[in-house]
């Protein structure tokens, strides 16, 4: 009989009589010790990493269990590892004296690794307004990237509504309160600094967002010559002014 000219993909002998448990195990997460040094912070983390009394009784609690929940990170081009989760991990081993630490390493795109490195810290206690309202950011910009990409008919409007939703569930906020936080990146660092120091309220810092840049440094100014803060209802009625282009101090 004549070769019907396909050409024929052989397996190999090892490929044909693996056992399942060889199979399975190819296809697990495997957790590897990485040195500290190749370990490298997420590009634009807005989680700040602090040595505080919390740091060192993480730090105490690796000294004598060591890191008991490996950290994610992933391959950089240029060498070593990014770390999506796990900062503070590797901050307190390097206050233990570990020289390694335990990371399972995945192959992400910048979309998958930013919602990563978002929900793995957003539901940390003491989160400061301005970190949780970059992380908010940052993970819808990264949601309604990984939208486009997937060619979606919905609006861009609707797959912002969509994303909200979704990131607020997740993080156990209202979609409402999601927009709002992110409003807050809308804030002049100087601004946003207050609100982390609860020198003014959230409500008024929302509201406050929607001045032009320079309107919130006058603003500024006027609060230090006066030495006070406006009220939620001062805060609505410069808005306005600022809408109407009203504005002056």
């Amino acid at each position: 009989m004549k070769p019907s000219g396909r050409n024929l993909n052989l397996t190999s002998y090892d490929e044909i009589f693996q056992t399942e448990e060889t199979r399975i195990e190819a296809t697990q997460e495997k957790v590897i010790d990485i040195p500290l040094i190749e370990l490298h912070p997420f590009k634009n983390h807005p989680f700040k990493v602090i040595d505080d009394e919390s740091m060192l009784e993480t730090s105490e609690s690796i000294t004598k269990h060591g890191v008991l929940v490996p950290v994610i990170a992933r391959p950089r081009e240029e060498g070593g590892y990014e770390l999506i989760s796990g900062h503070r991990r590797k901050r307190a081993s390097e206050l233990a004296g570990k020289e390694t630490l335990p990371c399972i390493v995945r192959n992400l795109d910048d979309d998958a690794a930013t919602i990563i490195m978002v929900d793995s810290n957003i539901q940390r206690e003491n989160i400061l307004p301005s970190k949780r309202a970059f992380a908010y950011k940052l993970k819808l910009e990264a949601m309604k990237h990984q939208g486009e990409r997937k060619d979606l008919t919905s609006s861009q409007v609707g797959m912002k509504l969509q994303a909200l939703d979704i990131i607020g569930q997740q993080a156990g906020d209202s979609r409402n309160q999601v927009h709002r936080f992110i409003r807050l990146t809308e804030l002049v660092p100087e601004l946003l600094d207050m609100v982390d120091a609860k020198k003014i309220a959230f409500n008024p810092a929302v509201e406050l967002s929607y001045l032009m840049p320079h309107e919130q440094i006058q603003l500024m100014e006027a609060m230090d010559m006066e030495q006070a803060t406006p009220s939620l209802s001062q805060v609505q009625r410069l808005k306005k002014y600022s809408q109407d282009g009203k504005l002056t101090f």
